[in-house]
């Protein structure tokens, strides 16, 4: 299109006005000009993989990702149907195929962890980055891999034995100091799973009807000295973003917020900081719950969740973690498209 011309020509029939004759104060300075806004970042699309859109976790993540101008999209993970073709990993969400997408946020619950897994799995393959990756995800989700992990690497981590034989579980005991002691199904969450035994009888007892129902557990040594407390640090990238103390209801002993625990913020020492992190990234998360008992030596880790809840964090530090998250989500994005990965198989 032409461009128009604008006439400098003096419009007819207008007469300059003549000087006053008195002296006029001169301008004030011009102010100075701010510099053009940058342009704003294209949208986004954010994968909130979640099977409720209702759980306080993904509405605060739905929040967020609006809040800075991107578009989220929840999808239910039992309704993902993976597609495999040679060289073209594809993914349909209700006979949809799902496409655009710039960074995915995993959500997957205990109790759909496969088939979850696998979904993760195959984003990966697609080339999109995902907060937390499928192996990160299985590592945490099994207690005794964790542990492993964390005791290789020198953390201090209460003592731990797993075993499938029931002819000296007198000895068992013993090799994690003894009555009483913390029975944890080997795949669990919110406190779920896990008992304490104060008598070799109640050992016995619980860990035959594990056994007999074909469940995996550990034993663990009961850590007196934290008296029904423990410490929950958010790890997000290289950051603890929110912590808080965990204190177990009257006649409970396990502090998790499921089970009636209360939680109060709190400014964590640098040594707690530090072994949040480390764990966080020996195990390859991006974000996680970090849960560590009070030792008399210093932290002692317990183990670390993957999909962290965090509304008794949001509420109890009155910090922003949905926003915390999102926005490593996106970082973590930006830094994937600048690098162009070839494809993952």
């Amino acid at each position: 299109m032409p461009t128009k011309k604008v006439s400098t020509k003096k419009a007819a029939g207008k007469v300059r006005p003549k000087a006053p004759a008195h002296a006029v104060e001169p301008p004030p300075p011009a102010l100075p000009v701010s510099p053009a806004p940058r342009r704003a970042r294209a949208k986004k699309t954010v994968v909130i993989l979640s099977r409720k859109r209702s759980l306080y976790s993904t509405r605060r993540l739905v929040e967020a990702v609006k809040q800075r101008g991107h578009r989220p999209l929840v999808l239910d993970t039992l309704r993902c149907t993976m597609v495999l073709a040679p060289g073209q990993p594809r993914m349909l969400y209700r006979g949809v195929e799902v496409k655009g997408v710039d960074v995915v946020i995993p959500r997957i619950g205990a109790s759909i962890t496969g088939y979850g897994l696998a979904v993760v799995n195959h984003f990966e393959m697609m080339g999109v980055p995902v907060l937390n990756g499928a192996s990160a995800i299985s590592h945490s989700r099994d207690k005794l891999r964790a542990l492993q992990l964390l005791c290789r690497s020198g953390l201090d981590v209460p003592r731990t034995v797993m075993a499938h034989d029931r002819s000296n579980v007198r000895k068992l005991v013993e090799e994690v100091g003894g009555l009483p002691i913390i029975i944890k199904l080997l795949r669990g969450t919110q406190g779920v799973g896990v008992m304490i035994a104060h008598t070799l009888q109640e050992v016995q007892t619980i860990l035959n009807t594990f056994w007999d129902l074909g469940q995996e557990v550990v034993l663990q040594e009961f850590v007196a000295e934290s008296k029904g407390r423990d410490v929950r640090a958010l790890v997000v990238g290289d950051k603890v973003v929110g912590a808080m103390q965990r204190r177990a209801k009257k006649g409970e002993f396990r502090s998790n917020i499921h089970r009636g625990g209360e939680g109060h913020p709190v400014e964590l020492p640098s040594s707690y900081v530090e072994v949040a992190v480390q764990a966080a990234r020996l195990l390859g998360l991006e974000i996680a719950g970090v849960d560590m008992l009070e030792g008399r030596a210093g932290p002692r880790l317990m183990e670390l969740n993957s999909s962290p809840g965090f509304e008794g964090l949001e509420r109890a530090t009155k910090q922003d973690i949905a926003g915390a998250i999102l926005d490593h989500a996106l970082v973590l994005s930006e830094a994937h498209a600048a690098a162009k990965p070839l494809l993952v198989v």
